[in-house]
């Protein structure tokens, strides 16, 4: 942001300009990939690498930034698998290509993507990143220095995601179905295109040692982690998509009957356009509502995800983009402007999320209160509002569960502190002292196992030392009752004589 843009961020939002100042002032990267200290794993020594690493740059700006501050070798292992992954994507997204031409290219994408020299100059001239495949012998020279202990889970991926995007493809191709049908289709196609990464990312945290080995194995809470963030990104993008004639809300979900009863008896949508034309504002919120639940429905799992992660730069990498997922979803809710252009969290609340995304609880409670803000602005005319109800409230019941409410983290000692207005903060001090009396009573119990005669001479001492203070306790009051009449005494005798 400049100057201008700063001051009048200043005067119009000064809650977010001191947001965005604390970000630039305290906010510093983990890392610096150009320090010489660092070349031996970032590879910013080489050129080959160093373009892979402006190429990032130039395809993703949001994960550029968390991807480059991963520990050691993972950022320039997960620069690569990324850029693997944006070079699939601009075949698919490319509508210029024939099925003929692209069917071949993503079926051995992981096969053609290692051939040294080979590059692909045929993308549209409006395709945004045509560049990275023009250039692509200088990704797949950094490619093939990788141990194969990497490379065979980015080519795997590679072939599964391929493989994926060419039936989609295929079938967008050679059928008069513009439309993906059914929700299953939908989360077949996000699980290609989104669920895949979240496996192979996961692989890879464990390939490389860095997180425990059998995390690679959890692959239905990883596939929910990228379906998450996909269909996030669908329903923000509706009108990108629709202008150019892509389209991946499932008709099972934007054509029911119900969406048109609930908006004034009108009939269902026969055609996705349809929901940004005039006059159907209220009836593409309810389908837009419905979208939304679809995509809460994963939420859980992506905690669950995110709470076996060890590494604090692998958990920021994967949390920051989770936390900025629930943001969006919150803003387009009964947003109808999402149908009329792109929209996007204001930089202040995403500096914000950055900042805060450090810790599991953390990230919890950011899930729980996007949650309770999308659920403040349900409208029980909404035939999605009991769903809708029922995802927000699985992310409270989650957050509760995991992380109790009551419970606070002393700021300095990081002990445990509980808020005395809640009624369970009762119940967990009974809990305790109830443990407390428990263990008196096993030691006692071991002691007379252990030495019986030793527990007796224990209880005699205790009560030989509890006459002694009392013998004392009253001499010493005896004491101080004669000194107290001698003193009134002399007094009295004293005043007499006066």
């Amino acid at each position: 942001m400049g100057v201008a843009s700063m001051l009048t961020l200043l005067l119009t939002h000064p809650v977010e300009f001191r947001t965005l100042l604390q970000y630039k002032l305290w906010h510093e990267p983990k890392r610096d990939i150009t320090s010489p200290s660092e070349h031996a794993t970032s590879g910013w020594d080489r050129p080959t690498m160093r373009r892979c690493w402006a190429f990032l740059d130039e395809t993703s700006r949001s994960f550029s930034g968390v991807i480059k501050e991963l520990e050691g070798d993972l950022a320039r292992l997960i620069c690569l698998f990324y850029l693997v992954l944006r070079g699939l994507d601009t075949i698919e997204d490319d509508m210029t290509l024939p099925d003929e031409k692209k069917q071949p290219l993503l079926r051995q994408f992981h096969r053609i993507a290692l051939q040294p020299g080979w590059n692909f100059t045929e993308s549209g001239p409006n395709e945004k990143d045509r560049q990275l495949l023009v250039e692509w012998p200088v990704v797949s020279e950094e490619l093939n220095r990788l141990e194969p202990r990497y490379l065979d889970v980015i080519m795997d991926i590679a072939d599964k995601m391929g493989n994926g995007m060419a039936d989609f493809a295929h079938k967008a191709a050679t059928t008069d179905e513009r439309y993906v049908e059914t929700i299953d289709e939908y989360n077949l196609y996000c699980h290609y295109v989104a669920g895949l990464v979240g496996e192979g990312l996961t692989r890879l945290w464990s390939a490389s040692g860095k997180e425990a080995a059998w995390l690679g194995e959890q692959l239905e809470l990883s596939n929910a982690m990228g379906i998450m963030l996909q269909k996030t990104n669908i329903i923000r993008d509706f009108r990108e998509d629709a202008d150019e004639r892509r389209f991946f809300w499932p008709r099972e979900i934007w054509g029911r009957p119900e969406y048109g009863k609930a908006a004034g008896g009108r009939p269902a949508f026969t055609e996705m356009p349809q929901m940004h034309e005039p006059g159907n504002e209220q009836q593409a919120l309810w389908v837009q509502s419905g979208m939304i639940v679809d995509a809460l429905g994963h939420a859980c799992d992506s905690l669950d995800y995110l709470r076996l992660l060890t590494k604090q730069s692998v958990f920021c990498f994967c949390a920051i983009p989770q936390t900025m997922a629930m943001a969006t979803l919150s803003l387009c809710f009964m947003n109808y402007q999402m149908f009329q252009r792109n929209i996007k969290i204001r930089k202040a609340e995403a500096a914000s999320l950055v900042m805060r995304s450090t810790n599991p609880r953390e990230v919890a409670y950011i899930f729980r209160d996007y949650a309770r803000s999308i659920h403040a602005r349900a409208d029980p005319a909404d035939p999605n509002f009991l769903k809708l109800s029922v995802a927000c409230g699985k992310i409270e019941q989650w957050c509760e569960r995991n992380y109790p409410s009551f419970v606070r983290l002393g700021a300095v000692s990081g002990a445990p502190q509980y808020d005395p207005s809640d009624a369970r903060t009762k119940v967990v001090e009974a809990a305790q002292t109830r443990d407390r009396e428990l263990a008196r009573e096993k030691r006692m119990r071991e002691l007379r196992e252990k030495q019986p005669g030793a527990l007796v001479q224990d209880r005699a001492d205790a009560e030989t030392s509890t006459g002694e203070v009392l013998f004392y306790v009253g001499t010493a009051f005896l004491i101080v009752l004669l000194v107290g009449m001698g003193a009134t005494w002399l007094l009295l005798q004293w005043y007499g004589a006066a």
